[in-house]
């Protein structure tokens, strides 16, 4: 097992495994917020291809937030778990959508300022985040950029669960994991230094990339 010293060191390593992706006009790399941003940030730099990031965020049931029945991305795209969302009523979906919707515009707001979303129609989208656990934001990322109109879409970290590696490989076009230990932990366990990741180190990558 390898330790990585911060994020930074991990997108460092990573950006050894997307060599290929070197001087492909296509490619744009999105970092999940906010833990992925950081790595996300060398991966860019390292391959010469934009930076943007991707706010996602989980639709949870109203009695219990960390149950997902769904998702929602930018742009306007949603994604349900219909056998979770029938449990719902309409207006509950509603009001949980609502409140979700506006915490992710205002997340969009604070780290792109006037800067538009890149366009990922027709592009490879290289989703990229600090660590796969189980997976499940990765798995709505991808559905996520490909509503978005990205024609092959790839997922990069630096570390992750074989399970979870396994359900991800199912629905990208290719999952790209530098360690995928067999008893896995938490995310955390795999780096010195595992901060919180603040919204001005979101913004700052942005604005050092553009």
């Amino acid at each position: 097992m390898t330790t990585y010293r911060d994020r930074a060191d991990a997108g460092r390593v990573l950006s050894e495994r997307l060599t290929a992706l070197i001087g492909d006009p296509d490619v744009v790399v999105l970092g999940l917020v906010r833990g992925g941003v950081p790595v996300a940030r060398v991966v860019a730099e390292r391959l010469g291809t934009p930076l943007d990031v991707l706010v996602v965020r989980k639709l949870g049931m109203p009695w219990a937030r960390e149950v997902a029945f769904g998702a929602l991305g930018p742009g306007g795209v949603q994604v349900l778990n219909d056998a979770v969302a029938s449990r719902l009523s309409s207006d509950d979906i509603a009001e949980v959508r609502h409140r979700e919707q506006a915490e992710l515009e205002r997340r969009e707001r604070l780290y792109r300022g006037d800067r538009p979303q890149v366009d990922l129609t027709g592009r490879t989208a290289v989703i990229v985040d600090d660590g796969l656990a189980t997976g499940a934001t990765a798995r709505v990322a991808v559905e996520v950029v490909r509503q978005l109109g990205a024609h092959r879409v790839v997922v990069a970290v630096p570390v992750g669960a074989q399970e979870a590696y396994e359900l991800l490989a199912a629905e990208a076009d290719q999952v790209i994991c530098a360690q995928r230990p067999a008893d896995f932990g938490a995310v955390s366990v795999y780096y010195d230094d595992f901060h919180e990741v603040s919204d001005e180190e979101v913004t700052e990558a942005l604005t050092a990339t553009a």
